[in-house]
């Protein structure tokens, strides 16, 4: 295949991923009109349409979705490849390509990420924050995050942050004074739910642990959004109870503006980890990340 097809396939994958031909050339240090050339090329060439556009967007044709399905992987694999060849060790360059649970990189990655981001100034981080728990492989990726009950088989999995994590439940003492304190998890379902919901539009239910007994709930929503910050700010204001991460209510517990129910039902998990396929050379940038990751936990 001639260069001139690799880089217009290239560009193609950029616009399909960035549904736009200006955040593709933007990201890429090129301009919109030498991607569109790159894939009216394209399109000229295969004798099909890959992409409808308009003034106001661009959406990839049946064609164009399964080109762009086979197409990822390969140009990842290509990408890991080069990282491979042109890392070094002293100064490790090139991308790393992370999938991650929402809160993961809300709660753990931020102070992680930047002080890597310091050590490796030649490493671009790029970050995908979702629930989804995507195959990291085809999606592109050089590595995912996941609790241990999430980990794909067949993969290397390394401890990122915190080893262990509690799933609690907490209330404004306002709510309380007015509605109760719930004595056990069935009690919840008298109760006003503050819920998170996921990005497929499911909620998550609430889960308890104790003696060996396991109790699952699902309280009537009162407040549901999958924005932390609303449901944090619905819960300090006392619309109802909610159940998430320790860490994102421990500041609340602090200042008094939450308080913790049901403690001695506290189902307790361990941290995340990072997880990649098992390979004999390592992309330079994941290498980085991993030897990183291990001096992190030296340190704790």
């Amino acid at each position: 295949m001639a260069d001139a097809d690799l880089t217009d396939l290239a560009a193609f994958a950029a616009v399909a991923e960035q549904r736009s031909f200006r955040r593709a050339a933007n990201l890429r240090n090129g301009s919109a009109s030498t991607f569109s050339a790159s894939v009216r090329r394209l399109e000229e060439r295969l004798g099909v349409r890959l992409l409808h556009r308009t003034t106001r967007s661009v959406t990839l044709t049946e064609a164009g979705e399964e080109l762009f399905a086979s197409l990822r992987p390969a140009l990842a694999e290509i990408g890991r490849a080069l990282d491979v060849a042109g890392g070094s060790a002293d100064a490790p360059r090139g991308t790393l390509r992370l999938n991650v649970p929402v809160g993961v990189s809300e709660l753990i990655l931020p102070a992680l990420l930047a002080r890597f981001a310091v050590r490796y100034p030649e490493i671009r981080v790029d970050v995908m924050a979702d629930d989804s728990f995507v195959d990291i492989l085809a999606g592109g990726f050089d590595a995912g995050i996941r609790y241990d009950e999430r980990l794909e088989q067949d993969m290397i999995a390394v401890p990122v942050g915190p080893r262990h994590d509690r799933y609690v439940t907490v209330a404004a003492p306002d709510y309380l004074a007015r509605h109760g304190v719930p004595e056990h998890p069935h009690d919840l379902l008298r109760h006003r739910g503050v819920r998170h919901r996921f990005a497929s539009g499911r909620m998550g239910e609430w889960e308890y642990e104790k003696g060996g007994e396991t109790i699952i709930v699902s309280p009537p929503a009162q407040f549901v959004t999958n924005r932390m910050p609303l449901l944090l700010a619905a819960v300090e204001a006392g619309v109802g109870l909610f159940a998430g991460f320790e860490a994102y209510v421990a500041p609340g517990i602090a200042r008094g503006t939450m308080v913790e129910v049901l403690a001695d039902w506290s189902t307790r998990f361990s941290g995340p980890f990072l997880y990649f396929a098992g390979r004999r050379l390592m992309p330079a940038p994941l290498k980085a990340f991993f030897d990183f990751l291990r001096e992190e936990a030296g340190r704790t």
